[in-house]
């Protein structure tokens, strides 16, 4: 009797074992080979599914960009502006193990950046998608014409935030993101605007 395989599952499962071997071992040893491995088959249980490492790299890209729009109809559900803001920003930090992979993921790819130009294209993609869940939870706090800096700001501070939880994970632990998130916010200090 044949095995039954959910195609779209096992699409999922490649993604995220690709994740954890860029995470893990870097962009130079992200092949399909490893992501095969990791998966405990073959180099053609990867290639099944993703003909080569720049479709498998779409897939991510796919999987980030989604996640990032589920995040905003979530974000957008919670109706005080305060806590919409702190969640989106508590959204960048990688406060659980699943998260410092995805992030660890990225910041390999985003060495890649001047040497990949497919990677340049990725990471293109993705930022507007970032700015733009930071954008929307600012909305009511910020006149139009400070909103730019003001997302810049969050950018920076979460991307400082990931690469010191990257660099440091036993200092920069899931409580400490969280009373420097506090700390940020109550710095920022954000009125709410009046219609």
């Amino acid at each position: 009797m044949p095995i039954f395989v959910d195609h779209e599952e096992r699409r999922e499962q490649i993604v995220t074992a690709a994740t954890q071997v860029l995470g893990e071992l870097g962009f130079a040893k992200f092949t399909l080979r490893a992501v095969g491995k990791r998966m405990g088959g073959s180099v053609t249980l990867v290639t099944h599914y993703f003909s080569n490492r720049d479709a498998l790299l779409d897939a991510l890209l796919e999987r980030t960009l989604s996640d990032a729009r589920n995040q905003q109809d979530e974000l957008m559900s919670i109706t005080d502006p305060h806590e919409r803001l702190r969640a989106t920003i508590e959204y960048f930090l990688p406060l659980n193990e699943e998260n410092m992979r995805i992030e660890r993921a990225r910041v390999a790819l985003a060495s890649q950046r001047g040497v990949e130009p497919s990677v340049a294209e990725h990471m293109d993609q993705i930022d507007p998608g970032m700015r733009a869940l930071v954008r929307v939870a600012l909305a009511e706090f910020i006149p139009a014409d400070q909103l730019e800096e003001t997302v810049d700001l969050i950018r920076l501070w979460t991307a400082g935030v990931v690469l010191s939880a990257i660099e440091h994970p036993e200092t920069w632990t899931q409580e400490r993101q969280l009373v420097a998130l506090e700390q940020f916010m109550r710095r920022m200090n954000l009125p709410t605007l009046t219609a």
